[in-house]
């Protein structure tokens, strides 16, 4: 008993020193963007002036309305051309180029994205030269964004789809849906959290991206976490964290809304399971 005591002791103490580790400066730089001193590492009092030096920055807060465009736009193209990936890798088991089409898919995900940046410029560059588009933006930002997004998209859905039993769409087939039909309203339902877990995914990954946004950006596009990286050389002042706890708030109500709005999902689902499980 004391051995198993000890034990559980030990595996707690790792839990709470992980989590401290993960959001302990998070909830330092939370503080401090109240921080009435200069310097980032002394506390001086309670103060809002940097929230209000926030909204005379325009530099930042362009990059700020930027990177939010992009990463929403990111985030929903990831998730259509990620599952419609996912779906032709799990429904179709075998078609010619199926291993080269899984692997340019999966390619981003293990390939420096200094090499991913590097090769999207040279294209992007020949094509303006070729034929005048696109002048580097947020069209070219959004499209380095969605290739590595929609990797991580198909990932996650893949995952969902392997685990779905088979039997529901076979069924539904059996009635007369059409395979259109079938994705729609049987697929599509059973894989919704894992659509919105991929959606806030990409969302993440493009709103804090440097590699590729330093190499697609163009005069008067730049992201946040560029101004940023650009600040940190000279030294960071405290506007930088009250924009990153705004983030930071953000990104924490959206997750906590998804959750909420899968978790009543899934509730609903489990319901009508149990419904027609009683019915049959």
């Amino acid at each position: 008993m004391k051995l198993s005591s000890l034990n559980r002791s030990f595996a707690k103490a790792w839990l709470v020193g992980g989590y401290a580790f993960l959001y302990l400066p998070i909830v330092a730089l939370v503080l401090y963007s109240f921080n009435d001193s200069p310097l980032p590492n002394v506390w001086r009092g309670f103060t809002l002036k940097w929230y209000a030096a926030l909204a005379n920055d325009n530099e930042i807060l362009s990059g700020l309305w930027l990177s939010l465009r992009v990463a929403f736009f990111t985030a929903c193209g990831s998730v259509v051309l990620g599952t419609l990936a996912a779906v032709t890798l799990v429904k179709y088991r075998r078609f010619r180029g199926r291993t080269v089409f899984s692997g340019m898919v999966n390619a981003p995900l293990v390939m420096p994205e200094v090499v991913v940046g590097l090769s999207l410029l040279l294209m992007l560059v020949s094509m303006q030269r070729a034929i005048g588009v696109p002048e580097r933006g947020m069209l070219t930002i959004w499209l380095g964004h969605l290739l590595l997004g929609m990797a991580y998209a198909t990932v996650v859905v893949q995952a969902r789809l392997q685990d779905l039993n088979p039997q529901l769409e076979e069924a539904a087939m059996d009635l007369g849906a059409k395979p259109l039909q079938v994705f729609l309203l049987v697929t599509l339902p059973m894989i919704v959290q894992s659509l919105g877990s991929a959606w806030l995914l990409t969302f993440t990954i493009s709103l804090d991206d440097v590699v590729l946004s330093a190499f697609l950006s163009g005069p008067g596009s730049t992201t946040m976490p560029l101004v940023i990286f650009s600040r940190a050389r000279l030294g960071l002042n405290p506007s930088v964290n009250a924009v990153a706890t705004i983030i930071v708030g953000i990104v924490a109500i959206g997750v906590l809304v998804a959750s909420y709005l899968i978790a009543r999902a899934e509730r609903r689902r489990q319901q009508e399971l149990s419904a027609a499980a009683r019915g049959g």
